[in-house]
């Protein structure tokens, strides 16, 4: 009989073993599973919130190449005409740049980009300027006069777009 209540006794403890055991596979299964979801919801979160935080820089980029652009452009149309006098032809030249809202792009630049974007933007931005104020005091679009002077507009457009590209993690074009 000692053997047969050993026998019971080891049964007995065999099956609530395994109750314990399915208990404990089912509570790690369930751990295991919101543990996954926590870290993959976080990693989304992560992820959106990365791609947000350079939703800002992104407008404030764009905004200031288009208006480096327009200013660009609006000069050169304004410097093209004809004018009676030379203080007409500067005031309308200084106003076709004063009017595409590059000086407010220009401060919204100063308050969001990093240090060589701003300076790359500030060199683009006196590139301009020195453009304007050549066509302002007469100089003649295409003339031997300008072409340095775009050319040097051109690399800083260049590399303010660079760096304003790597800060945003899109690679370079490669083709200016």
């Amino acid at each position: 009989m000692v053997e047969v209540s050993g026998v019971g006794a080891s049964v007995f403890v065999m099956l609530r073993l395994m109750n314990w055991i399915s208990l404990l596979s089912t509570l790690t299964g369930a751990v295991i599973g919101i543990a996954a979801t926590v870290i993959a919801d976080r990693n989304r979160w992560q992820r959106e919130e990365a791609r947000r935080a350079l939703d800002v820089p992104r407008e404030v980029y764009t905004e200031y190449v288009s208006a480096l652009k327009a200013a660009g452009e609006e000069r050169r149309a304004v410097a093209l005409g004809d004018y009676r006098s030379e203080s007409a032809r500067d005031s309308a030249v200084r106003e076709a740049v004063r009017g595409t809202g590059t000086y407010l792009a220009s401060e919204r630049l100063w308050l969001v980009g990093p240090l060589q974007v701003v300076a790359a933007g500030n060199e683009a931005f006196h590139r301009l300027r020195a453009l304007r104020d050549a066509y302002a005091g007469g100089m003649a679009v295409g003339s031997a006069a300008d072409a340095p002077l775009i050319e040097g507009r051109r690399r800083a457009m260049a590399q303010m777009r660079r760096l304003m590209r790597k800060g945003l993690g899109v690679g370079p074009l490669g083709i200016e």
